[in-house]
């Protein structure tokens, strides 16, 4: 369903059955535990780590806080080689660490960090990879892990976007150090607001779980100085009945994927993003690519032609976080460090896609984006 101003937005909440939330509702109002590990968080963080294949997860109040304690959690400090093309967050919980941002260019099919630019940036203050699984499509895992381990490098993987991702049949979860879900309201599972971190070493989950708790080891001990980073039993119970729901919400997803690919391909000027074949994708995103010269009108003018039909596409990710004023004084933030990337986001513009997106409707906006 469309918001009650009638307009098409890039993504929308899945919300669950109102009747199975308000029964977790209830059941939280009648234990009277309104946060800090009770019952539904410890129900969803188990649920979590079935349905995704892994071996730990530990719930946060947001991403942005899970980056954060994920970057202290591995005792990440210095340098850290990271992407201009992502939500500021990325490159804001660096700063909240005192860590100093180096970007590094991107890779012109699916735009995520380039493994083969990475080695030339690090230098004896480097201690961390920070990439992004771009729209949910894996980063090249194992040619990062490889210039990693070369240069004793941690790898801590912003997986905001890739929510039951898989290559080759693993969740792509798995690799690196940690990884960083968001459960936004906006994503493939949501949380309305919410986000974990994903181990697969117990001790790590428990160092993990003491800094979302100020630190608390039992009532009377406090053993590092954490943050509030606790997700509430309301939250946790909305994911609870969202995840009953999730292979629907993903494969419909997919099918608007494909159908958007299918009146889109071989449009001059434009083109999509294709999926890797052994990659079974989310439909998170769906971004298309403008040529000015070639498609007869620019990125931010079909933008803002979409606007004008009510339908409010994203231009994402722009503008990069190098041209940020928080970040543009950076060496590594020149445009000239970035072609790549800078030349993705003038052209990249992501069209809606949710669940209950129809097929009338994505007809109606390939229509507009077609004349």
């Amino acid at each position: 369903m469309n918001p009650p101003d009638g307009k098409t937005y890039v993504t929308q909440p899945s919300l669950p059955p109102l009747d199975d939330f308000v029964s977790e509702l209830s059941g939280i109002w009648d234990r009277k535990w309104l946060t800090n590990n009770g019952e539904c968080h410890q129900r969803l963080e188990q649920a979590l780590a079935e349905y995704l294949g892994v071996r730990h997860v530990s719930l946060f109040c947001n991403g942005t806080i899970a980056l954060q304690v994920g970057l202290q959690a591995l005792e990440i400090t210095g340098e850290v080689i990271t992407t201009p093309f992502s939500f500021p967050a990325t490159t804001h919980a660096l700063w909240w660490n005192h860590c100093t941002s180096v970007f590094c260019d991107i890779d012109p099919i699916y735009g995520n960090l380039n493994p083969a630019k990475i080695e030339a940036l690090i230098t004896p203050e480097t201690t961390a990879i920070l990439p992004v699984h771009v729209y949910g499509t894996p980063c090249d895992v194992a040619a990062i892990q490889e210039v990693a381990d070369r240069h004793g490098l941690k790898v801590f993987y912003d997986a905001a976007h890739a929510f039951g991702v898989k290559s080759n049949g693993v969740s792509v979860l798995n690799h690196g150090d940690l990884s960083m879900l968001s459960f936004h309201a906006t994503k493939v599972f949501n949380t309305a607001e919410g986000g974990a971190l994903i181990t697969d070493d117990r001790k790590m989950k428990e160092r993990i779980d003491r800094l979302k708790n100020f630190g608390y080891v039992n009532e009377t001990t406090v053993s590092d100085p954490g943050v509030n980073g606790k997700m509430s039993e309301i939250h946790a119970a909305l994911g609870l009945v969202n995840l009953k729901s999730i292979d629907q919400d993903l494969e419909a997803r997919r099918m608007i994927a494909q159908l958007y690919r299918t009146k889109l391909t071989g449009v001059a000027g434009l083109s999509t993003m294709a999926p890797d074949p052994d990659v079974i994708e989310n439909g998170s995103y769906f971004p298309i690519r403008i040529n000015k010269k070639q498609f007869g009108c620019s990125r931010d003018q079909l933008y803002e032609r979409l606007k004008t039909h009510g339908v409010y596409a994203r231009r994402y990710f722009y503008p990069l976080i190098s041209s940020l004023d928080a970040y543009s004084s950076l060496p590594s933030a020149k445009n000239d460090c970035l072609p790549v990337a800078n030349k993705l986001a003038s052209e990249v513009l992501c069209l809606p896609i949710f669940p209950s997106l129809s097929e009338d409707q994505v007809h109606q906006i390939c229509q507009v984006v077609l004349e």
